[in-house]
């Protein structure tokens, strides 16, 4: 019945339309994973090259203000997938063997924005990581999945929400040799490549995009693309030493010189020293695949009818603020790099204004394809569409940051980020144990809590922006 509503309704919108109607455009999605917003070469923060991102942060929407509501990965997958909240889409942890016990996976009844988009009549594809199915018993043989947490699981065909091109893993991180099952594939057929995981996963993206001979997608039908590389997740030295030598001879000043790395001599101050070249080379590496798919639109003629969005799921701390990587809500892990690009639609700026939150993904690209009709009403994220195509409308003047511990969504942390503040509650055992307040205004690097210094503005920040959050989302955090 759901997709014989969606297709009525396309037919209708097609029909009711007396003038030429304008093709529906494609949709390509990349998003590496654990690359934070800062690490991008125009932004000026970190010496890090990219230059495919510079030159296209000047052709699209960069979006200063981003960030991941819950900077872990499945979280921000099941967010992205879905337009709701973990405590709505059930992904309230990572997917592993651990939170299967209590349902942690995307979940089949939800309807996905790629889910309206094939029952529309694209053509759908995904490639890299998807990390949102449970793995279970007898679990896969393979490296992730050796010790006490499983990862890695294969996603069956009728759990791939819409996806009918699909060359994907769950979790492995095995840059140098990645596994893959493709679209055909049973749960024991999985293969692996002697090729850097976002190199591969490009050369497919561009095999799709180019579709010689039909061979990867429907001729004349719009298409979405999602390629989601996992570098620059750790293990960081696992990157191409062509992109190691850009960074070997780096002056230290440049890499270390921020007041929020650790010093030498320290755990995190000595575990970001070591890894923080590599890091930038695994963004160096996914700059240069990122820009291969660029080339092969402009190549196939796509380029003016295609949404193109680069973002990532998280940050990553990589040992400042003595934190190994993300889920956490300083700004490192939080801020995502964002930039959306739709030629002779979308007015090339910076924008610092939009506080958007990763729900509201789903519904503005839905009304940016011509699909606003067909958001369902459980998606909670809101549209900003007329915002990015005309700077019109209203803006949130937050965005809602969770981490929630297990299967207890009354526990862990709940907080709000506002233009000037980053602020969290942690809930253990039905008690708030810690406050944290960070004037990012005063103190941009998160570096003094002043909690207990401004009672005016964390009771302010309650009344007026976190519990508002919470009856929203009818989250169990606030009742107890």
């Amino acid at each position: 019945m759901k997709k014989m509503m969606i297709l009525l309704v396309v037919s209708l919108t097609l029909l009711s339309c007396g003038k030429k109607k304008e093709p529906l455009p494609n949709l390509v999605i990349v998003f590496p994973d654990q690359m934070r917003g800062q690490a991008m070469g125009f932004v000026g923060e970190e010496p890090v090259m990219t230059p495919r991102l510079d030159k296209f942060a000047n052709e699209g929407v960069v979006l200063t203000q981003m960030v991941s509501n819950y900077p872990l990965c499945s979280p921000f997958r099941a967010m992205l997938m879905t337009g709701k909240y973990p405590l709505k889409n059930h992904v309230t942890n990572n997917c592993t063997s651990i939170s299967a016990e209590y349902g942690c996976e995307l979940q089949k009844s939800d309807t996905t924005w790629s889910d309206i988009l094939r029952q529309a009549g694209y053509s759908l594809g995904y490639i890299g990581k998807w990390h949102l199915e449970a793995p279970h018993e007898p679990y896969i043989d393979c490296a992730n999945n050796k010790g006490r947490v499983k990862w890695n699981e294969w996603t069956p065909p009728d759990r791939r929400h819409g996806f009918e091109y699909w060359v994907a893993y769950n979790t492995y991180d095995h840059h140098m040799r990645p596994m893959y099952w493709n679209t055909g594939a049973r749960r024991e057929d999985f293969y692996y490549v002697d090729k850097w995981g976002p190199e591969y996963e490009a050369d497919l993206a561009v095999e799709y995009i180019r579709n010689e001979e039909g061979k990867f997608r429907e001729e004349g039908k719009p298409f979405a693309l999602v390629v989601s590389m996992n570098p620059p997740h750790m293990p960081y030295d696992q990157v191409p030493e062509r992109y190691k030598e850009l960074y070997a001879g780096m002056d230290t000043t440049a890499l270390f010189s921020r007041p929020d790395v650790p010093p030498a001599g320290t755990r995190w101050g000595d575990y970001f020293r070591k890894n923080i070249r590599n890091y930038y080379a695994m963004i160096t590496g996914v700059d240069e695949q990122f820009g291969r798919i660029l080339d092969a639109l402009r190549e196939s003629g796509l380029e003016e009818n295609t949404i193109v969005l680069f973002m990532s799921d998280h940050g990553n701390c990589l040992g400042m603020h003595n934190m190994i990587s993300k889920n956490n809500p300083y700004e490192l892990s939080m801020r995502i790099p964002f930039i959306i690009r739709w030629p002779g639609r979308l007015k090339p700026r910076r924008d610092s204004s939009l506080f958007m939150s990763v729900p509201d993904i789903y519904p503005t690209l839905m009304e940016m394809t011509g699909m606003g009709s067909l958001i369902p009403r459980g998606v909670q994220g809101r549209s900003y569409r007329k915002y990015l195509l005309k700077q019109e409308g209203d803006v949130p003047h937050s965005q809602l940051y969770y981490k929630i511990v297990g299967g207890m969504p009354a526990e862990g942390w709940r907080g709000v980020r506002t233009p000037r503040y980053t602020f969290v509650l942690h809930r253990k055992e039905g008690a708030i144990i810690d406050t944290l307040l960070f004037d990012r205004q005063e103190d941009p690097y998160e570096m003094e809590n002043v909690a207990s210094a401004r009672k005016d503005v964390v009771e302010t920040l309650v009344r007026e922006e976190l519990i508002p959050w919470l009856k929203q989302e009818k989250d169990p955090f606030l009742k107890e």
